[in-house]
């Protein structure tokens, strides 16, 4: 076995049998991980990617660094990058290390605290954070040539995070009641009507204090940025109108689709190109993590069944294989945006490089899972813990390209530990759900929910 997957992995067997907030199993199977139970398994995998944001951590900031290479090769020095949106995964994932029995809540609300300091201090736009900062100053680090100002997607991702921690802390002791506080004053900072554009009926992703709107990005779906429109609707201080999102993301109603993929009912309008027949599989996690898709319906489509019935695209083309990729099948699946030979890339069914990428299969457990539990017995198998390190499983590999690479990326790592959470209890869905300001956004934008 590889350095660090044996030291962490015979610590969590002893954490997954002991942890005081451990689930029974759900099942009698066990995984081939040494007799692993299931329920054991998913600790083990939960306390390794949570380790990420905790341990992995930048030390001024507390925030979840944009990548972590286990070979020690970094881009332009890039050690101490640290991302919002990121971050926003992270701190969904600390509150599950506390509800777990990883770390102490005493613990995370130190950890809290250190990082509220540097979002009421780290620079922002009208409110808006940007896509990555340097962890010791704070100061923007641009993430294009004239992408150096406010990220409304990424400011969405973070704030979904800290909503679903005031949550958590705002009956707590005085030290958690302040930072349900703090978060309050940061989230109702927000100027999302700023990215109107003055007024027009759609949101634009980035806005820059030295190029204004060059980048020029209109948001319209269906992607990742549900999330995004739905905090803006309910933000008390700086709210947009529901023509915004009617108009803008769902593009008075040509969001819908009649289409299928294999056998699934799409719902929702995947096409970026008119090709490409679904989308990669972060689409169906990023904008869920807070947001509950159980029983969320709009006009336009019922949540719950457009992130299955794309979950489950992605499994049946994996077991189609038809571009006969070495390793595809039931045990192995998933793609979605992450390293690849090639860089960082999209991957999905029509832009298929041969790459699996395990966040794409491990973050869709609620929808799919006794899918995703066969691709993490896959994974866990010790005569492939070359695919696991330290912090869980790295980002990719391809079998087909004898590819395999001991990094990291924060946006893959963090919606497994939550996405895993919200299958196991709900507890980020649930805590997300109870803002008085997300109900009322919801209603206000045409949605109903019924958990």
């Amino acid at each position: 076995m590889n350095k660090y997957f044996t030291s962490f992995f015979f610590l969590v067997i002893l954490l997954a049998t002991s942890c005081a907030n451990k689930q029974k199993p759900t099942g009698d199977s066990e995984s081939h991980v040494t007799g692993l139970d299931q329920d054991s398994l998913l600790n083990l995998l939960q306390y390794q990617t949570f380790q990420y944001f905790w341990d992995g951590a930048e030390p001024n900031s507390g925030l979840a660094r944009e990548r972590v290479h286990m070979d020690n090769i970094y881009p332009s020095n890039d050690r101490n990058v640290v991302t919002s949106g990121g971050s926003g995964f992270g701190i969904m994932a600390i509150l599950v290390g506390v509800e777990r029995g990883f770390i102490t809540r005493q613990e995370s609300v130190n950890r809290f605290e250190t990082i509220l300091d540097f979002l009421e201090t780290a620079d922002r736009f009208h409110g808006v954070y940007p896509h990555w900062w340097y962890g010791d100053t704070g100061k923007v680090k641009p993430f294009s040539k004239k992408d150096d100002g406010g990220d409304l997607v990424e400011t969405a991702f973070l704030m979904q995070g800290l909503l679903a921690a005031r949550q958590y802390f705002q009956n707590g002791t005085d030290r958690e009641k302040a930072i349900a506080d703090r978060i309050d004053k940061i989230w109702k900072g927000v100027e999302w009507n700023w990215h109107t554009k003055g007024g027009e009926n759609v949101l634009y992703w980035h806005w820059s204090p030295n190029f204004g709107w060059d980048m020029n990005f209109p948001v319209g779906g269906y992607n990742e940025c549900l999330i995004m429109y739905v905090l803006a609707a309910s933000s008390p201080t700086y709210g947009i109108e529901p023509e915004v999102y009617h108009e803008g993301w769902s593009r008075s109603g040509e969001i819908e689709t009649k289409r299928k993929y294999y056998g699934h009912d799409l719902v929702l309008d995947h096409y970026e190109h008119n090709d490409d027949p679904v989308g990669p599989l972060f689409w169906a996690h990023y904008s869920y993590l807070g947001l509950d898709p159980r029983g969320l319906k709009d006009q336009y489509g019922e949540y719950w069944n457009l992130n299955e019935s794309h979950a489950l695209s992605h499994y049946d083309y994996s077991l189609e294989n038809p571009e006969g990729f070495a390793g595809y099948g039931k045990n192995c699946w998933g793609m979605t945006s992450s390293y690849s030979m090639r860089g960082y890339a999209g991957h999905r069914p029509g832009q298929d490089l041969g790459v699996i990428s395990p966040t794409a299969a491990l973050s869709s457990f609620p929808y799919t899972p006794d899918e995703s539990m066969q691709m993490l017995n896959f994974l866990y198998e010790p005569s492939r813990d070359s695919l696991i390190g330290k912090y869980g499983p790295y980002d990719a590999f391809s079998f087909e390209s004898n590819w395999y690479l001991p990094r990291y990326l924060a946006i893959d790592q963090g919606p497994i530990p939550v996405m895993v959470e919200n299958y196991r209890s709900g507890l980020l869905w649930d805590l997300f759900m109870s803002a008085p300001e997300i109900k009322l956004g919801l209603k206000k934008l045409g949605f109903e929910y019924e958990k």
